[in-house]
């Protein structure tokens, strides 16, 4: 893994379990808008938002309570050129115990600096995993892409909150 991919981390009082299976419930953090089971191993799942972003995900390794990984198999994004920057690439949680909490690192590997989506995709990213991902492990709610929502810069620029 390349230092230039994605990545951020965050630290949470609850068990690797709780955070693996809150990370599973992608429903529940990222967006209401997924089609497929988003929890078992080699389920494909795929996310939409009007004709501004969607993308169809698989999950390529799941280890309870220590890590997820998704390879993104197909991507769309209105407001780039290239819609080849995130096929291929990999979305990766990785779950470990430290000093009585649990560390979840996110890495989006492939997500690089060079790539045209990199400022909003990373900026979107930073707002899932700090936010909402932490909200529903700690708090059991989080905040994915809903009606009531209001929207930042990057989601709009996204298109990822309906």
């Amino acid at each position: 893994m390349s230092t230039a991919d994605f990545t951020t981390t965050i630290m949470v009082g609850q068990t690797p379990k709780e955070a693996f299976d809150a990370i599973n419930n992608v429903r529940g953090w990222w967006s209401k808008e997924i089609e497929g089971n988003t929890a078992k191993l080699n389920s494909e799942f795929k996310y939409h938002y009007q004709n501004v972003h969607r993308c169809q995900m698989k999950i390529i390794e799941s280890v309870p309570g220590k890590k997820v990984v998704w390879l993104v198999m197909d991507n769309y994004f209105n407001f780039i050129k290239d819609n080849s920057e995130w096929k291929g690439t990999k979305v990766i949680f990785e779950i470990s115990e430290k000093d009585g909490q649990t560390a979840i690192v996110f890495t989006h590997a492939g997500l690089v600096p060079q790539y045209e989506c990199y400022e909003v995709c990373r900026g979107a990213w930073t707002n899932y995993i700090q936010n909402s991902l932490r909200n529903l492990i700690t708090t059991g709610t989080g905040q994915p892409n809903g009606k009531d929502k209001p929207q930042t810069e990057d989601e709009r620029k996204l298109g990822t909150v309906q």
